[in-house]
């Protein structure tokens, strides 16, 4: 039978699933360098899972210093069939509550100094402009939100995230701009990551862990990191059992 291949991008809160227990350590060289974390491949009844911490396994890495191109090409030539990625995101309305989780269909870029391409230059004449009208894979989203559903979560089945650069936080006025722009939800690392897998064709989607309301809501505390982090905790034991069950269920 078949083995499929999914890769979980994630980082803190995760190590619960323990997917680096007894697991098989990859390190590769790709032309873009090294690549954020090892690659940690776990085996499962139908699948094989690769791990990879995208702001490495101390979290040294700020947004900005993510090496993504290396982080997607290795996904790649380890066969990944799918990605799976988790992110914390500050919520942009009022229905998105603190502790709920949020299956994107929309990003955003609003980042500015990252490599977002890998195709900087159109060798022998091949002309690449990738179609990113729906960046994420509806599949993905529809069986997460599904498991979601059976283990009473409070979820959204789709949003638009808008990355920013950072590793700051937006000022109040940037906050209700990307309000007006149409964006549900606010992090460091989606956009460049979303289009770099579509780029290689590998289907791609996000669970974004709701932590707070960024800071455009005046009734409330702005957006601190004591405030994520109290959230997060929270959130990152749904995740797991989000992607425990997941694995466990998972048929080709």
């Amino acid at each position: 039978m078949t083995r499929e291949k999914i890769a979980i991008i994630g980082g803190s809160g995760l190590e619960k699933l323990e997917l680096q227990k007894d697991a098989e350590i990859i390190n590769l060289e790709t032309p873009y360098g090294k690549t954020s974390s090892p690659i940690f491949k776990s085996t499962f009844p139908n699948l094989d899972v690769h791990f990879l911490s995208r702001h490495g396994l101390k979290h040294q890495y700020s947004p900005t210093k993510v090496n993504n191109r290396a982080n997607i090409w290795a996904l790649k030539e380890l066969d990944c069939t799918k990605i799976i990625a988790t992110t914390a995101v500050g919520s942009l309305r009022e229905e998105i509550k603190p502790g709920h989780l949020v299956f994107p269909d929309q990003f955003i870029d609003f980042t500015r100094f990252r490599d977002i391409t890998f195709f900087d230059d159109f060798k022998d004449g091949e002309v690449k402009h990738t179609a990113m009208a729906d960046p994420f894979d509806s599949k993905i989203r529809e069986e997460l939100a599904v498991i979601c559903k059976s283990l009473a979560y409070d979820y959204h089945s789709k949003g638009t995230v808008l990355t920013i650069e950072g590793p700051r936080f937006s000022t109040r006025v940037e906050s209700h701009m990307f309000r007006a722009w149409g964006a549900d939800l606010i992090n460091m690392s989606t956009a460049p990551e979303a289009a770099l897998a579509n780029e290689l064709e590998i289907p791609y989607a996000a669970i974004a862990m709701s932590t707070d309301y960024d800071c455009w809501k005046s009734d409330i505390e702005a957006v601190s990191m004591e405030a994520i982090f109290k959230v997060f905790k929270a959130n990152a034991e749904k995740v797991v059992q989000l992607l425990k069950s997941y694995f466990d269920n998972y048929t080709i």
